[in-house]
């Protein structure tokens, strides 16, 4: 991997607004609201954890320290303090579709900075694919409600391509994990992983789904969350792309006018949909496929739990199907983790 020339060390993070050829705006899927609850409700109802399906519990995480104290600044100044801060490799484009790109290292910092200045902006009441307003109406409908998003926004934008994704934030600053109370949401004997996300708004994580059960904690800012049970496979176009631990799509969201075949696939499936705001936790069932758009500049945590039984058996797989992927036996040359010389 290459460092950027200093003159590139901190391109423009916003996505740039884009002018297009008119063109047919896909009705896509049909989506319900997630099922939205609380801690207390959760408690009340007795049911057996892991849950089955995607739950979103509003105000889940602003207990937590890191609700309260992490703001782009306060890390940006963990990142300076540290007394070197090394680059770290940032996401650059969609790594769930097409060939992967080389990843540029950058210092943490002056990137941290510039979102907590794009951060004070309000976001456009109708900014996403569905409008705040609109979902407070379908709150109100009987459960079951379905309804379409509206895919003109995922033209309206070139989608960010510099993303903090995936940053083991915890390995870099352990004195963070006070910050966070993780038993509160896996308890019991698990094994856990915890990665950041940092990014402006329009940042787009494509369509896949994770082995593992997911806590999805927001911090910082609004995401929105496409989910797809694991009946809906069969609409889901799975790649032969490898990345370790998950399932990738060859549906590119982001591009749904220029993927015909994909798209007739996509318009077949039924998804829910959860509007994820500061404090929110989502929990993303194993092998829930989803697609990740943000409103607005976000700090986010996806934290991974496994039992010991999970880890001897689906650990022990993908462990074997990443050694056989690193001796070239498998999918090498298309993947996320080796760029493609000549075509990044």
């Amino acid at each position: 991997m290459r460092m950027l020339p200093a003159d590139l060390s901190h391109p423009p993070i916003e996505a740039e607004p884009v002018k297009h050829a008119p063109v047919h705006i896909p009705t896509g899927p049909s989506f319900e609201v997630v099922e939205e609850t609380t801690w207390e409700a959760l408690k009340a109802s007795g049911r057996q954890w892991p849950f089955s399906r995607p739950v979103l519990v509003k105000g889940g995480v602003k207990h937590w320290p890191a609700a309260r104290i992490w703001s782009f600044e306060h890390l940006a100044g963990i990142c300076e303090g540290s007394g070197s801060e090394a680059p770290v490799k940032f996401t650059d484009g969609l790594v769930e579709q097409g060939v992967t790109k080389g990843r540029p290292f950058l210092p943490v910092a002056p990137y941290l900075r510039e979102l907590g200045k794009a951060a004070q902006k309000e976001p456009h009441p109708a900014a996403g694919l569905l409008p705040k307003a609109r979902l407070e109406e379908l709150r109100q409908c009987p459960p079951g409600e379905r309804f379409h998003l509206n895919w003109a926004h995922m033209q309206s934008f070139r989608p960010t391509t510099l993303y903090l994704a995936q940053w083991d934030i915890l390995q870099k600053f352990p004195k963070l994990r006070e910050d966070l109370l993780i038993k509160s949401l896996w308890p019991g004997q698990r094994m856990t992983w915890e990665y950041v996300f940092m990014g402006p708004a329009n940042t787009v994580t494509g369509l896949h789904n994770d082995f593992p059960h997911n806590w999805f904690c927001q911090i910082a800012g609004t995401k929105e969350f496409l989910l797809f049970p694991p009946e809906q496979s069969p609409h889901m176009c799975p790649a032969k792309k490898y990345d370790w631990g998950a399932t990738l799509s060859d549906i590119n969201v982001s591009r749904l006018p220029e993927q015909p075949k994909e798209l007739a696939s996509f318009e077949k499936a039924h998804g829910l949909y959860a509007r994820v705001e500061a404090g929110d936790a989502l929990f993303v069932p194993k092998r829930t496929w989803h697609s990740v758009v943000s409103v607005e500049p976000s700090i986010s945590l996806g934290m991974f739990g496994l039992t010991p039984w999970e880890v001897a058996t689906g650990g022990a797989w993908a462990t074997l199907r990443d050694w056989a992927h690193h001796l070239h036996w498998y999918a090498w040359g298309n993947c996320t983790c080796h760029q493609v010389l000549g075509k990044g």
